[in-house]
This record gives structure tokens, C-alpha cells and sequence, in this order.
């Protein structure tokens, strides 16, 4: 039975089978994650921007609490390319069979991007706020104590974004393939997209002009591809309708 067949109670029935997946999934992932939490956190408390500091817990819950954050965002990690997958089965009936495949290939990409964007703030941007922040403090006479429950809290505040920030390519390809959006469109819009993106990376670092600027560099590179990939999906999008018609 093609999507355009099904009815609306089959389409929740599809919806709710494919969310039972991921659940399940993200289960068995929290499980992974749980043995994994421990040494992850003993190495991130071990890297070179945190050898300087001294870890405290202000309340007797924090390193549980670290603990079961950590094990969650190693479950999501795990469980994404499952989640893209279901998402992608949930419409590729409703696409042609050249879309489905080229689509399909959209997952591994987008994992690979979360990660890229995850390594890049944690190796090049993470390490310059600590250091800025610790001469900071030094500069001004203040002794820093680290609550090891806001050191992780700053540390997700800063990566896990960047790992949905790098995902603008991916994003862009899939609505372009929809008809959504278009290459002119965004070439049109770029002035408000970088304000948006100026605004994006002011929540996301501390208020200093040197670490927004780290963080626009690659948004706005991250931008220009997406045009580039809307243009190449664009013309393709195009071809395959000049083809389907000519089919028929």
C-alpha cells in the first residue's frame, strides 16, 4: 500500500509504530550508556582544559545527577542514526524511488556532521573559554571553585548545540528535495540568517567578542555550503521531475 493510499489512522499507526522503535532503542542506548558515563567522565575530567581545575560538588546529588546526563546524551548520540532512519522510513513511501536513495544516504552524513560539530567545540572553542575564563578570574584576583555540576552544564551548553548547528547542510539538502526551500531563497535571506546566527552564537558563548567570533566563522561557512548543497539539490530536484514527466 503506497502513503497516498493509507488513511489518517494508519498514518498514526505507522507514527506510533516507528516512535515505539526509537523508544525501545533509546532504552537499550541508556543501558550503553549507564557503563559508559563513568569513564567518559573521568576523561573529560582529566583533559588538558581541566587539569588546572579542581572538581566540587556543592550538593549531594550533583555526581548522580552528572552521572545520569551523561549517560542520557551518550543514549541520544547512539540513538540518532535510529531516529533518522525511522523518520526516513516514515516518509520515503511518499517520495520516488531515486529521492528514498539519495535520502537514505542523508543519515550517515548527518551523524557524522553532529560529531564534527561536537569535536569542534569541544576541541577549539571549549578549551579557549576555559582559558579566558580561568585568566580572567586571575586578572581579577578570584579564586575559581568548579562545581562539577555547572563545569558539565557549561560543557553540554557548549557542544551539543554545535552538534545541531552543523546539521544546517543536512537540513538544507532535505527541504530543498521538498520543494520547501529554494538555493535563491536563501541567497536572498543571507543578511537575516546571519544576524540570526550572530544572535545563536551570543546565547550559546560567554559575552567576549573573540569566542562569538570562533562560533560565527563556521556558522557562516556552514551557511555558504548550505547554498552550494541547495543549489546542487535544487537542479537535481529538477531533473527528476523533467524526467518523471517525460516518463509519462
Amino acid at each position: 500500500m503506497s502513503r497516498h493510499d493509507m488513511t489518517i489512522y494508519e498514518h498514526i499507526g505507522e507514527l506510533r509504530k516507528r516512535l515505539i522503535i526509537v523508544v525501545v532503542f533509546l532504552f537499550l542506548a541508556m543501558i550503553a550508556g549507564l557503563f559508559l558515563a563513568e569513564p567518559i567522565i573521568r576523561y573529560l575530567q582529566h583533559a588538558d582544559e581541566a587539569k588546572e581545575l579542581t572538581m566540587n560538588a556543592f550538593r549531594i546529588t550533583d555526581p548522580l545527577k552528572i552521572y545520569f546526563q551523561m549517560a542520557f546524551v551518550i543514549a541520544f548520540i547512539l540513538t540518532s542514526p535510529m531516529l533518522l532512519y525511522q523518520l526516513w522510513a516514515f516518509v520515503s513511501p511518499g517520495l520516488l524511488e531515486k529521492e528514498r536513495k539519495v535520502t537514505l544516504s542523508y543519515i550517515p552524513l548527518s551523524v557524522l556532521l553532529f560529531l564534527a560539530g561536537i569535536a569542534f567545540s569541544y576541541f577549539i572553542l571549549f578549551p579557549y573559554i576555559v582559558h579566558f575564563m580561568m585568566k580572567l578570574s586571575g586578572n581579577l584576583n578570584i579564586e575559581q571553585v568548579i562545581g562539577i555540576n555547572e563545569y558539565f552544564q557549561f560543557l553540554f551548553q557548549i557542544t551539543l548545540p554545535f552538534g545541531l548547528l552543523f546539521q544546517l547542510p543536512v537540513v538544507t539538502m532535505f527541504l530543498t528535495r521538498l520543494g520547501i526551500i529554494t538555493p535563491m531563497f536563501l541567497a536572498q535571506v543571507r543578511r537575516y540568517a546571519y544576524f540570526i546566527l550572530l544572535v545563536v552564537a551570543g546565547v550559546i558563548t560567554p559575552p567576549d567578542v573573540i569566542s562569538q567570533i570562533i562560533v560565527m566563522i563556521p556558522l557562516v561557512i556552514l551557511y555558504e555550503i548550505s547554498i552550494w548543497i541547495s543549489k546542487v539539490s535544487y537542479k537535481k530536484a529538477l531533473q527528476a521531475e523533467v524526467e518523471a514527466g517525460n516518463a509519462e
